[in-house]
């Protein structure tokens, strides 16, 4: 049975949190974060959280996510957007695509191949062990 493993493995690595964008938090992201960090909603929010027209972020500090510090301070409670990252649709589109994610994720198993990687991605994608 292929595993997501097969084709990637987070090395923590932080590029995809660097940078002056942010990840919105739907209401699942929202509780597990909270969990995770095992504060109170409101001490989240207002350390961690940008709200603007009720739109839930997290907070963009010194040019990445507010949780990179040497690695992610919040992994096991990150948003989904995060956690599906770069396993991202566009891979399958174009092989380009896929090239410029690997060049900038080390956790992305380019010796497996482009047409391996797209079979197993797709498979995942199916089964729904994933979603892009």
């Amino acid at each position: 049975m292929d595993t997501v493993e097969k084709i990637f493995s987070c090395t923590r690595c932080g590029y995809c949190c660097h940078g002056e964008t942010t990840v919105s938090l739907d209401k699942d992201d929202q509780t597990r974060m909270v969990e995770v960090l095992g504060e109170e909603r409101e001490v989240v929010e207002k350390t961690f959280w940008r709200v603007t027209a009720g739109v839930v972020q997290m907070k963009v500090t010194d040019g990445h996510c507010i949780f990179f510090d040497d690695g992610c301070k919040v992994h096991k409670g990150r948003p989904w957007r995060c956690a599906q990252w770069p396993l991202h649709p566009s891979i399958l589109i174009d092989e380009n695509n896929f090239h410029s994610i690997a060049e900038s994720c080390p956790g992305i198993k380019v010796e497996v191949g482009y047409a391996e990687f797209c079979r197993v991605l797709k498979g995942l994608m199916a089964k729904s062990k994933i979603s892009c």
